[in-house]
């Protein structure tokens, strides 16, 4: 049979089996099992356990329950609030001060926790309701927060580029330092909506009449979450310098979180650390089931000839590259609609990855066009897992309305993978003015 027709076989199975309700991780290996059985017999089942376990047998991945860790721990104190508290007080003046406020905190502790649903549930649960309280609608309070928490898999350290670093064999420093322009760009891509959305509604005075604060109440809030961000700076620095691995900067960094927690925000329970090293464990085992179960699914579609098929056919295809990356984007955008991110860039990026250094795009500015899709993946159904977060700190808000909301972020997603298709140095500049031309 033509690898290509396995290939639609593969995917339509997958996504029947994924759409059934069955775990990602599980599902990869059902169908990987299935169509080995089926094209290779059984005897090429007995290599898939050394597979799944070559697949996770990487001293890079120890970098992602230690980043996980590490958000937990800022994630299970006040870090949040006090963060965005601290930057209500400083830009209470601006116009739509209280949004631009959220949007910041969200950036910020993004950066610091690098989880999605962590930024939004621990910036919504202070945000929603103080701006519903000052006026502000509830759509655009609850799609502010819901657009603002996927800063996190964007903005370094970022556990998703990590998960793209080990798909495609590419350095995770080298990662890191391309999102982080693109990832101010979006930041300030959703600030400048949010200033223009409230001139627009006429709302800049009304909202923000008689709320003003001393100079001592803006710089009381500091010294609390001052040391957080001194630590992902120092993660950065390390990594950055060459002092140490990924893996080694994230231990290190985990542990100055917990520190932090218990000295700043006197963590001392033994349930409050059981909470964090239970989450994080959850989540860290999650994704490395994941992983283990891609690099089997990857496997099988390699053995049966299905990524070089599809590889060469699309190589053939005698189309301007640009639109061979608007295709690429669409595929991105739909699979980020139905699936998790860690498992749209374990299923695709390595088969995507020769077609584009092919099309002479760069590596490292694609992982952040395709994190970019992961990004709106997330705010929007059916899968939209911020939308759901949201959905659940502010219950009286309908989903439709947190959705409606997220979508004017959606379009400054969408603005920012243009510009960064116009000037790509954006996301390339930096990594090569730090680490060099990459080899």
């Amino acid at each position: 049979m033509d690898p290509l027709v396995i290939g639609g076989i593969v995917a339509l199975v997958t996504v029947i089996v994924l759409f059934s309700g069955v775990s990602v991780a599980i599902g990869l290996l059902l169908v990987a099992t299935l169509f080995l059985w089926i094209f290779d017999g059984p005897r090429s089942l007995t290599a898939l356990p050394e597979l799944f376990y070559a697949e996770l047998n990487s001293f890079a991945l120890l970098s992602i329950p230690m980043f996980i860790i590490m958000g937990a721990s800022i994630a299970s104190t006040r870090a949040g609030p006090d963060l965005y508290e601290a930057l209500e007080r400083w830009l209470t003046r601006v116009p739509g001060g209280l949004l631009v406020s959220n949007l910041g905190a969200c950036a910020l502790f993004a950066a610091m926790s690098g989880s999605s649903p962590a930024t939004c549930a621990a910036i919504g649960k202070m945000g929603i309701p103080e701006m519903r309280r000052r006026g502000y609608p509830a759509e655009v309070a609850a799609g502010s927060i819901a657009a603002g928490g996927t800063l996190g898999i964007l903005i370094p350290p970022s556990v998703t580029m990590i998960v793209y670093g080990i798909a495609t064999e590419t350095s995770i420093g080298r990662l890191f330092l391309a999102g982080v322009i693109p990832g101010l760009l979006l930041t300030l891509l959703f600030i400048a909506w949010a200033i223009f959305d409230t001139w627009r509604r006429g709302a800049a005075s009304s909202v923000l009449s008689g709320v003003t604060y001393s100079w001592r109440e803006k710089f009381e809030m500091l010294p609390r979450v001052i040391p957080f961000l001194l630590i992902i700076v120092g993660v950065l620095v390390a990594l950055y310098g060459g002092v140490a691995t990924p893996s080694e900067t994230a231990a290190v960094g985990a542990m100055l979180c917990l520190l932090a927690a218990v000295l700043i925000y006197r963590m001392f329970s033994y349930r409050d650390f059981w909470v964090v090293l239970r989450d994080s464990t959850r989540e860290s085992v999650m994704i490395l089931f994941i992983i283990g179960a891609a690099g089997v699914f990857s496997f099988m579609l390699s053995s049966l000839f299905v990524t070089q098929s599809v590889a060469q056919w699309i190589g053939a295809l005698e189309v301007n590259r640009w639109v061979l990356m608007g295709i690429i984007n669409l595929f991105l955008l739909v699979a980020g609609f139905f699936l998790p991110p860690v498992a749209v860039i374990l299923m695709s990026a390595p088969i995507l990855l020769p077609i584009i250094t092919a099309a002479g795009f760069d590596p490292y500015w694609f992982a952040v066009i395709l994190t970019i899709n992961m990004e709106i993946g997330l705010i929007t159904p059916p899968v939209g897992l911020n939308l759901y977060v949201i959905n659940g700190i502010a219950p009286d808000i309908r989903l439709k309305q947190v959705l409606l909301g997220s979508l004017p972020f959606v379009g400054c997603m969408i603005l920012a993978i243009v510009i960064l298709c116009l000037f790509p140095g954006l996301a390339t500049w930096l990594p090569t003015a730090v680490m060099g031309v990459a080899l």
